[in-house]
């Protein structure tokens, strides 16, 4: 089961996360946080630790995909409407990479969103350095009715 909750201490506070209660892979490689701008727009962030680095001692490029992966339905979080849905297309282009410690955030917005297509780009940022770009699309399912 999961469910939302709200950080009420550490430098997180303020900010949302999942509580997660099974054992899914964003409960591995997470916590990661997000929070609402004053503009409207969704950001959201978490630490680097060791467990997201390569043997090169940068953050693995695979942890910044799945942070995009994540951050593209936060992003698109309104116009999901709380329906679930899948990335149907995740193009990234890599640019630096985070160490342990450094605050990696997103943000980005919404190109299109129709009835069951969602387009969405971002940056993925840690202080003044951009980490990576990504665009993607998700598809919205339709909320099936009740039994």
């Amino acid at each position: 089961m999961v469910g939302r909750v709200t950080i009420t201490e550490g430098e997180f506070a303020g900010w949302e996360t999942y509580e997660v209660t099974n054992t899914t892979f964003d409960s591995t490689v997470g916590p990661f946080y997000r929070k609402m701008d004053p503009d409207g727009s969704m950001r959201c962030a978490f630490r680097a630790e060791q467990k997201h680095m390569n043997f090169g001692g940068r953050m693995h490029g695979g942890c910044l995909m799945t942070f995009a992966d994540i951050s593209l339905f936060q992003i698109a979080y309104q116009e999901m409407e709380g329906a679930s849905g899948v990335t149907v297309q995740l193009d990234s282009t890599f640019i630096d990479g985070a160490y342990v410690g450094e605050r990696v955030e997103a943000t980005g917005q919404v190109i299109k969103a129709g009835k069951s297509l969602i387009f969405v780009r971002g940056q993925i940022t840690t202080g003044e350095r951009v980490l990576m770009t990504f665009s993607g699309v998700i598809r919205k399912f339709t909320p099936r009715a009740p039994a």
